[in-house]
């Protein structure tokens, strides 16, 4: 792709890029999606640069489907990363010669670089990591096992945390996260793996039933030791239209 880009870069927008941060859930594990090239000895989020001819937030939904196969995935712009010098000596000779990108060419892309951070938050099983080439390696890493990573990219992740952790007051989360049906110990445990804290169980319940997304079906969670608790499923027109309206509470 650097190859490709070196060759046509008045294709790209100048001095512009994007990082995702793809956060992935399942069976109460929280994770990122992140890569390694043969060149870096660090590993790095997926991103990419911005063509001249399309939106940002397209340019951002294009990396999160190139690297995961998924589509309509809820995104969110989170913070805007442009420090004087973030940039400096990342596509030194090496890089540029592991790419056979001539040196003029390569002027391009050691110009000072301003990111625009976007997280995800998707099912890492039901995510396939793509590969840009057979050398790159592309995993899902838990996020509290991260390994040291390129440029600011470390600061680009730990404030995407912290967004999610705030948002989580202002709009739901759950839906394409969870099994159809779902109990509210489930539910609260989404919550508890994101924020990394304990919730009150009573107080949980009542906050997340307030908000009206939830809808209680005749049914019982079976295969359990003790009594049996109630499933839900989503409301998904009230979903969508609290993730548009938004909320306001704590957690």
């Amino acid at each position: 792709m650097l190859k490709d880009i070196g060759e046509n870069n008045a294709n790209y927008q100048p001095g512009l890029s994007i990082d995702c941060v793809i956060f992935g859930f399942h069976d109460n594990q929280l994770k990122v999606l992140l890569i390694k090239t043969p060149y870096e000895d660090k590993w790095s989020l997926p991103g990419g640069f911005v063509p001249i001819d399309e939106d940002i937030d397209t340019a951002a939904v294009t990396v999160l489907n190139e690297r995961t196969g998924m589509k309509g995935i809820f995104l969110r712009q989170f913070a805007t990363f442009g420090q004087v010098k973030r940039n400096d000596k990342h596509f030194d000779n090496a890089v540029l010669d592991h790419f056979k990108i001539p040196r003029e060419a390569g002027k391009w892309f050691t110009q000072r670089f301003v990111t625009i951070g976007y997280y995800a938050l998707i099912d890492f099983l039901k995510a396939i990591p793509q590969k840009e080439n057979k050398q790159e390696i592309i995993e899902w890493i838990d996020h509290k096992e991260v390994p040291a990573l390129i440029l600011d990219h470390a600061a680009i992740l730990d404030k995407a945390l912290s967004t999610l952790r705030i948002e989580l007051n202002l709009m739901p989360v759950g839906y394409n996260l969870l099994p159809e049906k779902f109990t509210i110990p489930q539910l609260q445990k989404l919550y508890e793996t994101i924020l990394d804290k304990k919730l009150d169980r009573r107080n949980f319940l009542r906050k997340i039933t307030n908000i009206g997304i939830l809808t209680k079906l005749d049914e019982k969670k079976s295969n359990v030791a003790h009594k049996a608790p109630n499933l839900y499923t989503f409301d998904k027109e009230k979903y969508d239209e609290v993730l548009k309206n938004g909320l306001n509470q704590g957690w």
